[in-house]
């Protein structure tokens, strides 16, 4: 006679596909459910391996190959333009516009390209065991958002280091998350890090998240179109310059921005 907990397994097994494909609610939930327990699951497999290497870097590339699985999950495909320019062996600072915490799964795509890469955020991410103690241990660089020159000091004392081992920090400027199909305006402490430590900005842009609404509770399958463009240099630019890098930065960005978009509503459209 089947037990209680089987009777209960057969009822979720039969009724879950169909929450699936007529909830778009349940779809919504079900999905961040899989991303975030394929996060928390690979954080933990890993956690052995990389602790034997703590802060380094590479450690966040051996994580996204296994991450990577989880995009196709969610039915998710990244599509990576401008590779050349992450694969070069160089210390940069990498900005990119910032629509969901799913921006994660992009970066998981191409960490692997990049190899040596380090990523700043919040101090909070840290608390969130065990995805945090492996981004310690993968040596992402955890900031105190609320105390401006706190801040500034950890990312410049981290500078050197990272220059002098040709590793690339990524760094959200918008700094919080916006998913309004625009690239709202940028904070400034990526392009004084840049200017100080004379590296490069190298802007990465995510094309819209149009099949991804909070409001609606919908989470589709959907195309991201990821564009590398080329560095910016910032050899011989000082403090006042970082308002002019700011806004050369973002225009480039944004035109991408909507070229791609109008590429992919055509590419949906046939």
């Amino acid at each position: 006679m089947a037990s209680c907990f089987e009777v209960i397994l057969v009822c979720c097994i039969l009724v879950l596909p169909f929450l699936y494909e007529t909830s778009r609610t349940f779809r919504y939930y079900f999905k961040f459910f899989v991303y975030c327990f394929g996060v928390l699951f690979v954080a933990t497999m890993v956690m052995p391996i990389i602790a034997m290497r703590p802060r380094n870097v590479k450690n966040f590339v051996l994580g996204s190959w296994f991450c990577q699985y989880i995009s196709p999950l969610v039915g998710l495909r990244w599509e990576l333009r401008g590779r050349e320019h992450l694969e070069n062996d160089s210390a940069c600072i990498i900005v990119s516009n910032h629509q969901s915490s799913l921006d994660v799964l992009g970066m998981f795509e191409l960490w692997p390209v990049i190899e040596k890469c380090t990523v700043v955020g919040k101090k909070e991410i840290f608390y969130a065991w065990p995805v945090g103690l492996a981004a310690w241990l993968c040596g992402m660089i955890f900031i105190d958002r609320g105390y401006s020159e706190s801040a500034r000091s950890v990312l410049n004392n981290a500078t050197q280091k990272l220059k002098d081992n040709k590793v690339k920090v990524w760094i959200f400027p918008e700094g919080t998350r916006h998913n309004t199909g625009e690239i709202h305006p940028f904070k400034k402490g990526a392009f004084h890090m840049a200017i100080k430590s004379q590296l490069p900005i190298l802007p990465v842009v995510f094309s819209s998240y149009y099949f991804l609404s909070a409001e609606e509770k919908r989470f589709d399958s959907g195309r991201i179109l990821v564009t590398t463009l080329p560095p910016i240099s910032t050899e011989g630019l000082g403090t006042n310059d970082v308002e002019e890098l700011i806004q050369r930065t973002r225009n480039a960005m944004c035109e991408v921005f909507h070229a791609v978009n109008l590429e992919n509503q055509t590419y949906l459209a046939r």
